[in-house]
């Protein structure tokens, strides 16, 4: 009996004993390692980094070295352009008298992307000036416009130089949403200003933008400040090459509060390219419009997923028809690319030229097909087109020929179209006017309208349509 109560005793204590050695050593575990990262977080820090190097993760990236890098190759560009007219008083508006013309100057910013001086910048940065100064390293030079594309914003200016620093692309499909960029340009008339942000999204649209016929809008979105005067300036990658062309921002007050936003690279060296080559951007059609599927679209045509563009509308004859496409048909793919939205579609046409070949992977019902096609120019065949813009510098306005698929919408088989219309002759007439007949000569070339009306002498009639089909008549008398 003595021996059983010694055991249970010992057994008492000895349990008692061990509670309290575990809990003491537990306890100085959890303080040392509190001790530990208080008194090491340097060293735990370094080794966080470390460790998410190791594993392909990037942490913040020295930005010094792309800002060094991309600064030199970004220009200041200095326009003037012709405002309206003016009157000294105001007798002047009833008697005609004094009219004024007054100059406003413009800035901007741009890219030198050769070592022989080609730049580019934004179409609304250099649109309707009659100069247009390149600053680059405190020399200013005179520049020649190559070409402009108002469906993405785009010119292409030269400047007589040579071993000049330019930058280098890199692809704007590569980047990824979270990546360090820089906005590179001369914001507020400050030279040589770098902001830093990452990108915020991609294949972003402005519906509030005008961009002319067919916009490409599938712009790099970004926190970086942009401000007024970073127009056309570079979207630059932690290596300091290019991954876009800053074009708009979104702001309540005009200036920096939101987001900017960025033309893809890949849409830029695409443009460029045609430019330089054509003159004007060779734009591909598929001969159908497209909108983008939304859920009402979706359960109207009875899709499993919201994805894709949907095709509404088939050209008689045109490409997508004879390639076997079919109302309702969603566009899933084009050459392997995934095309999730209406600015995927627009980007990744934008990168081909008529003639290509290219396959769609489409959705119809519950089948999945694969189709290819040749893609088409603006007026249906699969060559390249060339320019006919024709400058007139006496009726301060340009002309071209009006494309197919616009004559044929509005039913007429003539007409030149009229671009860049500043306060001329034809002031009061807006641009993309199609002019049908002058004086009821029908009209069929740019050539013969500014003919026509650079020698035309008392009343002249011009008779056309908008782009929407209303008719209009336009008189002036030409002294």
């Amino acid at each position: 009996m003595q021996n059983t109560l010694k055991t249970a005793f010992i057994g008492f204590f000895s349990g008692i004993l061990g509670a309290i050695l575990f809990y003491l050593a537990t306890n100085q575990t959890q303080w040392s390692s509190a001790v530990l990262s208080s008194e090491n977080s340097k060293v735990a820090e370094d080794k966080l980094f470390q460790q998410a190097n190791y594993n392909g993760v990037k942490t913040l990236p020295d930005l010094i070295e792309a800002s060094a890098i991309s600064t030199p190759t970004v220009v200041f560009i200095k326009t003037v352009s012709q405002a309206g007219r003016q009157y000294v008083t105001w007798m002047d508006m009833f008697f005609g008298n004094s009219e004024q013309n007054h100059e406003v100057l413009g800035t901007g910013s741009g890219v030198i992307i050769s070592a022989d001086g080609y730049v580019v910048t934004n179409n609304h940065v250099i649109k309707n000036a009659k100069s247009i100064t390149v600053v680059h390293n405190k020399r200013n030079y005179e520049a020649t416009v190559i070409g402009i594309d108002a469906s993405t914003d785009l010119a292409l200016l030269k400047i007589e130089g040579s071993r000049l620093p330019f930058i280098r692309f890199a692809s704007s499909q590569n980047l990824r949403i979270g990546e360090w960029v820089l906005a590179v340009g001369n914001p507020f008339n400050l030279n040589s200003t770098v902001t830093a942000g990452i990108v915020s999204a991609k294949g972003r649209k402005l519906d509030s933008r005008d961009a002319g016929q067919f916009p490409v809008e599938s712009f790099i979105q970004t926190d970086a400040a942009i401000n007024p005067g970073n127009s056309g300036g570079a979207l630059v990658n932690d290596k300091g090459e290019l991954v876009g062309i800053n074009t708009a921002i979104y702001s309540k007050n005009g200036s920096y509060v939101g987001y900017g936003f960025a033309v893809p690279s890949d849409v830029v060296a695409k443009v460029v390219a045609d430019l330089k080559n054509y003159g004007i951007v060779q734009k591909a059609f598929i001969g159908a419009d497209v909108v983008e599927v939304t859920e009402e679209i979706a359960n109207r045509l009875d899709l499993k997923n919201i994805r894709g563009v949907a095709i509404f509308q088939l050209d008689a004859e045109g490409a997508a028809e004879q390639a076997g496409l079919k109302k309702g048909d969603v566009i899933l793919e084009i050459n392997s690319v995934g095309i999730n939205s209406k600015s995927d579609y627009d980007e990744q046409m934008s990168y081909y030229r008529p003639g290509q070949e290219v396959r769609f992977k489409v959705e119809r019902g519950s089948e999945i097909k694969e189709l290819k096609l040749t893609l088409t120019n603006i007026n249906g065949g699969a060559e390249i087109i060339k320019t006919d813009l024709l400058r007139s510098q006496s009726l301060n306005a340009s002309f071209e020929t009006a494309p197919k698929y616009m004559r044929s919408k509005i039913g007429i088989q003539n007409g030149v179209l009229l671009k860049d219309n500043q306060d001329g002759k034809l002031a009061g007439i807006e641009d993309e006017f199609i002019i049908v007949s002058i004086n009821d000569r029908p009209m069929k070339s740019p050539k013969e309208v500014v003919e026509v009306l650079e020698s035309s002498r008392g009343r002249v009639i011009i008779r056309g349509y908008t782009q929407s089909g209303q008719e209009g008549v336009y008189a002036f008398t030409n002294r």
